[in-house]
Order: structure tokens, then C-alpha cells, then sequence
């Protein structure tokens, strides 16, 4: 059952407008990532992943990222769409945060675009923002989408959402 979208306030997009299968779209935005204390991404080249019902996943170049701040970590998991993400672990100020990103090193024909770039759990390090905004992680601890003020809901992940 779907559920009814929050109203939309000028300059906002609903989530529920995005399709599925998800698109992919280049931004031209700047986006941050910190962990402990230091600053691991910077960068304005940024893709974003919509699909209904999900916050935006941002995808930066791998080669953004602060030298060796990026590590193989345990797993997989499979996407209908991308195809098979590995997870990476996040390193920063001497803390370590595990399996906060992942990518698709070989992603699924239509999603190439993603092949040299990260995606991170917000929530896992200590500050992702997007246009100096700081974002809220989606809800639920597999989804990996961002929230802002440019966005709304209600957002896949949140209690009661699993037959959305």
C-alpha cells in the first residue's frame, strides 16, 4: 500500500516522483564528508541515484576521496537494478568506520556511470552535507539515501515501511 506524500514547499521535490527503476543524474552541488575530524571528501562531482520512495544516494569519485581513506571490507549485497555492490570501509582522523560505503565496480548496463564512484551511509560517519546543508541519514540501517530540506517524504526504511 503506498502511502500518501507529504506536501511539497517551494523548492522542494517528492520522493515520489522519482521512478523505478532508478535514475541516474548528474548535480552540480558540493558535497562534503567528515570523520573523525577530518574533512575525507570534498567535491562537485557528484552523481545522485532517485528511486521512489527513496532519499537521493550521492555517488562520488572514488579518487575524491583523502588518500587511503578508502578500504575493502567484508560483503556484497545485490541490487535488482546496479547489480553487485562490494562495501568499503571509511577511514578519517584515525577512526575507522566499517562498511559506511559502497560501490558497483561493475554496475549493471545503464548505470555505468557509477563504476568509479562511492556512495556513503550518512549516518556511519560523522557529517555528510550537501550545499553546506547537513543531511540526515534515510531511516533504517540498509538504505543508504540522504535527506534535506529540498526533499520530501515519507522516506522507504521508516517503521511500517517494508511493503512500500
Amino acid at each position: 500500500m503506498r502511502p500518501v506524500p507529504d506536501p511539497i514547499r517551494p523548492g522542494q521535490e517528492s520522493v515520489w516522483d522519482y521512478p523505478r527503476p532508478p535514475r541516474v543524474e548528474g548535480i552540480d552541488v558540493r558535497v562534503t564528508i567528515d570523520l573523525g575530524g577530518e574533512r575525507v571528501v570534498d567535491t562537485r562531482d557528484v552523481v545522485r541515484v532517485l528511486e521512489t520512495s527513496h532519499p537521493p544516494v550521492y555517488y562520488l569519485p572514488i579518487g575524491a576521496f583523502v588518500p587511503f581513506s578508502l578500504t575493502p571490507a567484508q560483503g556484497s549485497s545485490f541490487c535488482e537494478f546496479k547489480g553487485t555492490a562490494r562495501y568499503l570501509d571509511v577511514r578519517g582522523g584515525g577512526r575507522i568506520a566499517e562498511r559506511a560505503a559502497w560501490n558497483y565496480p561493475s554496475p549493471e548496463a545503464g548505470y555505468e556511470v557509477l563504476t568509479d564512484r562511492v556512495a556513503v551511509y550518512a549516518g556511519r560517519v560523522d557529517e555528510c552535507t550537501v550545499a553546506g546543508e547537513r543531511v540526515t541519514p534515510q531511516p533504517g540501517h540498509f538504505y543508504g539515501g540522504w535527506i534535506t530540506s529540498a526533499i520530501a517524504g515519507p522516506f522507504k526504511g521508516a517503521a511500517g515501511s517494508l511493503g512500500w
